[in-house]
Formats: C-alpha cells, structure tokens, sequence
C-alpha cells in the first residue's frame, strides 16, 4: 500500500484554492516529497503530516514551479528540525538549478547543522527497501531533463497460516523463516519447505508519479498496469494545439493513456485556472470513468487492484506517523509556465 498527499496541485501559478506542484508519497515508514513548489512547506503543516522523515525530495524537473519551495524548506530544515541529512534527486539539469538556488540565493555560506546532498539521477533504480522500490524514467518535456518515478512493491507470497498449522509448525521464529524463504526442521525431524506453506506470487501495488509531460508514447511502459497514476492535464481538448506547443498534455489524452495501459485509477493534478475543475474532471471521465482531480491537501490511499480511496481530513490527520506539530513557527505567465 502506498499513500499521496498533494500539497500544490496547480500549473504554473497559485490560485486561491491552488498551490503550486508538490506531493508526498508515504510507504510505511518511508516519506518521499515529489518536487516542491512555492508554499509547500505551509501545505505541509496544514496536512497535518509533519515533517519528520521527510528527508529524500524526488525532483521531476527544473521548472520554477516545481522547486522553488525548496529554499523556505530548506532554511526550515536547517533551523528548526532534527534531520541530519536532506536527499534531493533529480537530473543533472534539475540539480544545477537547485545548487544555484539554495548554495547561491538561499544559503550563502552558512554553516548548516543538516547535510544537503544533490544527487543525480540517471532513468534507473532510486531506492529501494526491503518492502518497495523506487525508479526513475525519462520524460520528455520541452527539454527540461525531466523524470518519473515508479513506486513499486515487491512481490511476495502469502503465508498460508492454516497449512502451517496443519503441519504442525508452531508460532515463533519459525514460521518467519519459512516466510523469508528458508526451510525449517521441526522437533519431530521432519523438514518444511516454504513451498508447503506460501500461497502463490501476489504482485505489489504500482504507483507512477509524473510531472509535466509533452509526449506520452515513451512512458507506456512505465505506466503499464499501474494500480495508479498521478498526472498533469493542463489543458482540455480543445486546446490541444496549445498544450502542444508548451509541452503539456490534455486531461482527455492523460485519459486515453489510462485506458490503454490498463491504469486502475488515475489521479489528475496541475490544473489550469482557466478551466474549471469540473471540465477537467468530465473531459477525463468520458474515456475513462475511474479518474479523479486531485485537489491541495488531498489524501489518496493506493492499494492493489483496488480503486483509489480519498480519505477525509480527520482520517488524514489520524493517520499522521507525527501528530500535531509542537514547534512554535507552527502555530502560527498562464500559457507557458514557470522557466
């Protein structure tokens, strides 16, 4: 099971009910921030999620929308919170902007008591643990280096506890050796396989998160058989030729790609403000009927096979790993797009 909190889900510029682009992506005890436009850390405190563990920020591309965040989070960081290390990934061209922004504009030559490491990514493996792993693919998108990322759990098998029981297996480090993979003798002599007691190969939840995207042909692959997709629609159909020209993808092309790649739900963001979301939501849902537009402060739990479930906002905050915040700072261009 994975989770998405959307703290920004417009394009380009804020609106009143929009920030700009930034998502967290919770596995267990894991915690991903996906790009980090302006305000993403008021969004942040606002979602209730705090901000312990949030130490690796995954970068789709350079565009200002998406990073600059950053700084605040930074600065943030730096003075108020216990992480000893700070992980942003992103192309070479994403980090080049991000190093200019936060070691030249934000930083300067302040000695911070919490490491920033800029670490390049190539299209290949992120990161990956012992339930999940993460990957990264090229996008194409108005040459801005961009990427996407893949989270993806691991296959695994079921421990079929009444087999077990059957074969008289008892509870204890036993049955969790069987379960990694080791056979076990038991007091009587007789050896158990894990064969005898693991159900058959259950695949893991598919998560695909994508920026801005201008061409969608090279990320089928990627997409294919995803429990659910996170996209942009900027644009709606009959501005086809604009969303061309600036390198974005309408709602009902975001759509077409779902339906094609056997998506089970699709998750729309970076929303324009020239269209009202229900244009979006109705132009997505006539090619594919399990799409949603995600909205700031969002909170969507994916799991295998299953549609995508939106929890409210006091399960949101229940499920918070942190609690309330104690620290005192907590109480308190259209057409195109940032360059």
């Amino acid at each position: 099971m994975f989770e998405v909190v959307f703290f920004g889900t417009s394009a380009s510029a804020p609106s009143i009910q929009r920030g700009l682009a930034a998502q967290a992506v919770l596995a267990g005890e894991h915690r991903f921030l996906v790009d980090c436009g302006e305000g993403t850390q008021r969004q942040i405190l606002r979602s209730g999620i705090g901000f312990k563990r949030l130490n690796r920020i995954l970068l789709t591309h350079a565009h200002l929308d998406h990073i600059l965040g950053l700084g605040g989070l930074v600065s943030t960081f730096a003075r108020w919170e216990s992480l000893e290390t700070l992980e942003i990934y992103g192309s070479r061209t994403t980090l080049e902007r991000v190093h200019t922004l936060l070691f030249n504009v934000v930083l300067g030559f302040e000695r911070l008591p919490v490491e920033i490491r800029l670490l390049e990514l190539n299209p290949g493996p992120v990161f990956s643990s012992r339930d999940f792993s993460v990957t990264a693919f090229p996008v194409l998108h108005r040459n801005s280096g961009s990427l996407g990322y893949v989270f993806q759990e691991k296959t695994r098998r079921p421990f079929l506890a009444e087999r077990a029981e059957a074969l008289g297996v008892p509870p204890g480090p036993e049955r969790g050796r069987l379960v990694s993979g080791q056979p076990v003798r038991l007091a009587d002599g007789r050896e158990i396989s894990p064969d005898e007691v693991l159900g058959p190969a259950v695949p893991g939840v598919r998560l695909v998160m994508v920026g801005d995207i201008g061409r969608l042909e090279p990320i089928r692959e990627h997409v294919q058989g995803a429990d659910a997709l996170v996209i942009e629609a900027t644009f709606l159909e009959e501005d086809a030729a604009a969303a061309a020209r600036f390198g974005h993808i309408t709602a009902r092309q975001a759509a077409q790609l779902a339906l094609e790649c056997g998506v089970r739900s699709l998750i729309l963001t970076h929303v324009s403000r020239r269209y009202r979301e229900a244009q979006i939501f109705d132009e997505a849902r006539r090619v594919f009927p399990e799409t949603v537009v995600a909205r700031d402060l969002d909170h969507y739990v994916v799991r295998r096979g299953q549609p995508v479930v939106r929890l409210s906002r006091e399960d949101s905050r229940a499920r918070s790993l942190d609690g309330p915040e104690t620290h005192e700072h907590a109480s308190e261009v259209e057409d195109g797009e940032s360059t």
